[in-house]
């Protein structure tokens, strides 16, 4: 007697967790912080300018040096930026499916959009966009120096720097991509703390605070270099 086979594998949990709404949640608020962590220890890194070439040269050599003599030359740094893209990617995997999970829910538009949901709600779908081309186009002027204005010079992050805001196209395209992280960060951080169980009534007003806290530190830390070369500040 031939022996039946089963063809009804059940998904495993990590499958059944991912595919749910809540799932993809999770892996949004995760990630987001991930990147939140990034941002604050590069706004950090960026703000050693205002000290000198010195100060970030030296910074950018132990980037590529940090985690020794353990780690070989960029290990480390490499390890980071493989954990950023496996978080982008991810964020970005996780909204796009859930935003199409919402339009097959609701496929007629509301007639009262506005008054439903927050500004800083109806501009993630672009920010995340803006943000997404903003990576590209910083990577390439600021890490390789395919597009960069000036003459690249590797580890002279100080000069690459003046270059890059001695032009009015890069402060106009860092502008409006701090501007989008700035809003990313008072809805997502919010929205995180939420997703993770950590919203309360007694908590609420204290996380908003903190998530435009965030957001204004990280948008004026950032904007602060920009700023710094075009009035001199920095040269």
């Amino acid at each position: 007697m031939a022996l039946a086979t089963r063809t009804d594998r059940r998904p495993s949990m990590a499958r059944t967790v991912w595919d749910s709404s809540v799932g993809k949640k999770t892996v949004m608020a995760v990630s987001g912080l991930i990147m939140l962590m990034y941002l604050v220890a590069h706004m950090i890194g960026n703000l050693k300018v205002f000290f000198g070439p010195d100060d970030i040269n030296h910074y950018a050599h132990w980037l590529r040096t940090m985690g020794g003599p353990v780690l070989h030359y960029e290990w480390a740094l490499w390890i980071v930026r493989v954990v950023l893209v496996v978080a982008v990617v991810a964020h970005a995997v996780s909204a796009y499916q859930l935003s199409r999970r919402d339009i097959k829910a609701r496929p007629t538009k509301y007639v009262h959009k506005k008054a439903r949901t927050s500004y800083a709600t109806r501009t993630m779908r672009w920010g995340g966009i803006i943000l997404a081309l903003f990576i590209v186009w910083h990577i390439l002027d600021l890490t390789t120096g395919t597009v960069h204005p000036g003459e690249y010079e590797h580890l002279r992050p100080y000069q690459n720097l003046i270059d890059t805001f001695s032009t009015w196209y890069s402060n106009v395209i860092y502008f409006v991509a701090v501007l989008a992280v700035g809003l990313h960060i008072r809805h997502g951080f919010w929205s995180a703390a939420q997703t993770l169980g950590v919203g309360s009534r007694t908590r609420d007003r204290a996380l908003k605070a903190t998530a435009n806290g965030l957001a204004l530190l990280l948008t004026v830390g950032f904007l602060a270099v920009p700023v710094g070369v075009m009035t001199g500040l920095v040269s």
